[in-house]
């Protein structure tokens, strides 16, 4: 019994040599790692990084989200549509109603979305002005609807008014639609939105791109917030919206947890700005975005930075 015990004693011990010698180095090395530290190396940070997952369980959750979205802006745009017709008579207080519903249902559909969200610049968000903002998905229309101060106005596309639902409540709204299908009416469209502006002390939201972006990276800048800022003698804040090209790409029904930022930053003073000297001011706030933005989100080149005083 006992030289039993003593031999199956010395084949486990030569066992573990053989085992130690093939891995033993690995082995140890994996061992010393608290088990705290594999999950956080694993784990991306939320600031910073998300998990792009496109298997089944995520994209049912961001079908869910978008079908839920678009139930809530039903239901609001359907309470707010009984109010603007109420108060038809008196365009001032439909623009300051179009900003309430903004900020209800902007907040209401970020809130389904549950992306993570980092504001800055807030003391800068009050201010009478043009504010500009790059355009890189759906989401970017649901922030500056939350975000905007009340007694703001957009301009859009004539076309807006057959999006449904959000259209029909633009012009409700009484925001403005300027006609770009020949560029003498579209100045004329831009001069009523000045006189507007101008008569109701209304601020103005623009993207001035002119376009969503497919990518992420800015575009060039379209002249218009500058014949604006000229005419009306306002000034420019802008708006970086960083990670929403992330969140929901364009032409996608994937919503994806990727963090997002809106950077408000200090106002620009426009009342000094002439006619001839449009293309600089455009370049100027075009480089403003470069710098702020992410490199994900740069322009791939150079060319496009120059490029961004193209009408």
């Amino acid at each position: 019994m006992e030289n039993s015990a003593s031999g199956s004693f010395l084949r486990n011990r030569r066992l573990e040599s053989f085992l130690e010698t093939k891995s033993g180095p690995n082995v140890r090395e994996t061992q010393k790692i608290p088990s705290k530290q594999v999950i956080t190396r694993q784990r991306p940070n939320k600031t910073d990084a998300f998990v792009d997952d496109d298997g089944w369980i995520p994209t049912l959750i961001s079908c869910v989200r978008i079908v839920t979205c678009y139930l809530a802006m039903m239901v609001t745009t359907f309470i707010w549509a009984i109010i603007m017709l109420m108060l038809l008579p008196w365009p001032s207080q439909r623009v300051r109603q179009g900003n309430i519903y903004g900020h209800v249902t902007g907040r209401l559909l970020m809130w389904i979305l549950g992306n993570p969200l980092k504001i800055e610049g807030t003391e800068f968000s009050n201010e009478r002005a043009i504010y500009i903002c790059n355009h890189a998905s759906a989401i970017d229309i649901f922030l500056i609807m939350w975000l905007t101060p009340t007694g703001t106005v957009g301009i859009a596309k004539k076309e807006i008014i057959w999006y449904p639902l959000f259209g029909q409540l633009y012009v409700l709204a009484n925001h403005l639609r300027i006609d770009r299908s020949d560029p003498s009416t579209a100045i004329k469209s831009m001069k009523k939105a000045v006189q507007a502006v101008k008569k109701h002390g209304l601020s103005l939201i623009i993207f001035p791109e002119g376009t969503r972006s497919k990518n992420g990276r800015l575009l060039p800048f379209k002249k218009g917030f500058v014949h604006l800022a000229i005419e009306s003698g306002l000034p420019i804040v802008p708006i970086i919206l960083t990670g929403t090209h992330l969140a929901w790409r364009k032409g996608s029904l994937h919503v994806r947890p990727a963090p997002i930022s809106v950077k408000y930053l200090p106002p620009i003073k426009t009342d000094s700005w002439t006619a001839d000297n449009v293309n600089d001011y455009i370049k100027m706030v075009h480089d403003i975005y470069v710098e702020n933005l992410p490199e994900a989100q740069k322009p791939i080149s150079t060319d496009d930075t120059k490029n961004g005083s193209r009408s």
